[in-house]
């Protein structure tokens, strides 16, 4: 095993079964973390999602990599069942130092005007990505202030994006601008307590849902360029994962409390790569190449 700057380290992936937070348990596990990874779906029941993945095999994932993986499943948008997960983590562990909040708002429809968009998705998807976050927020932070710990709020897309672009959709807009000043306005309440709270994007995520869009694995994930071209700044979750590591072993993380950041921006600060050891930089690459319909190249963007 590599390095292990988070040997000791208690944290909690909320929306680990897939994804980004299956790529932020793996990499707080690399790093020697204990992870709780909780999730809807497990090896007996999936969520409405219908997805394969579950938080077992992210656990085991955290497990190989050097940690210690726990998948606990949680419904995070049911108080009692998060209660009752900050009630264990506080018996088995008395402490959390990292607190993902990854869980996501599902799809809604893009390019739909919000009088068009079925309204019961469009609000399931807001109850999702906002009301989950406030819940395991109020049930969990309060043993992220005992460790003196770290919360991360994970969207898509950094303050400075999100200010400027209209995300293609009244819901997943307001979502998305919801998950950065969640992080803003939980950082401002925990500052008196030593912690910090820091919203996080990755890029273009290979997900494993993505790679099925596109039909391909990760293995030769370039097939899909074809397709789409600008698939080829994309990343892998692992990419955010060594992001998110990278912050919880930083004893001057809170210089970053408050703000928003990208995986591409922290990569180039603290010097960590993806897999393939590139450093894509995709949300700069959005902003100066896609969006001005420049032909796709990621030259000079990983």
């Amino acid at each position: 095993m590599g390095e292990t700057p988070l040997a000791g380290t208690i944290a909690l992936v909320a929306g680990a079964t897939r994804g980004a937070g299956r790529g932020i348990a793996a990499e707080l596990g690399a790093a020697g973390a204990t992870v709780y990874c909780t999730g809807r779906s497990t090896r007996e029941q999936r969520s409405e999602i219908g997805r394969p993945e579950t938080i077992e095999e992210t656990a085991e994932l955290v497990t190989a990599l050097g940690g210690t993986g726990i998948p606990v499943q949680v419904d995070h948008l049911v108080p009692e069942e998060v209660a009752a997960l900050a009630a264990r983590v506080d018996a088995e562990q008395g402490r959390l130092d990292v607190l993902v909040n990854d869980i996501s708002g599902g799809s809604p429809e893009f390019n739909t005007p919000i009088w068009e968009h079925p309204l019961d998705e469009g609000l399931r998807s807001l109850r999702l990505a906002v009301e989950t976050h406030l819940i395991t927020s109020h049930h969990l932070v309060p043993l992220v202030i005992r460790a003196g710990g770290l919360v991360v709020e994970v969207g898509d897309g950094t303050t400075e994006y999100n200010d400027a672009f209209y995300r293609e959709s009244m819901f997943y807009d307001l979502s998305k601008v919801a998950a950065n000043r969640m992080a803003y306005g939980l950082a401002e309440e925990l500052r008196p307590h030593g912690c910090a709270a820091v919203a996080i994007t990755p890029g273009w995520l290979r997900s494993e849902e993505m790679l099925d869009l596109f039909g391909v694995a990760e293995e030769n994930w370039r097939d899909a360029v074809a397709a789409q071209p600008h698939f080829c700044i994309s990343e892998t979750p692992r990419f955010v994962g060594r992001a998110v590591a990278a912050l919880a072993a930083d004893p001057d993380r809170a210089r970053w409390s408050g703000g928003s950041v990208s995986s591409g921006g922290l990569a180039k600060v603290y010097g960590f790569t993806d897999l393939d050891g590139s450093r894509p930089d995709a949300w700069r690459y959005i902003v100066e190449v896609e969006r001005k319909d420049g032909p796709a190249d990621a030259t000079g963007y990983r």
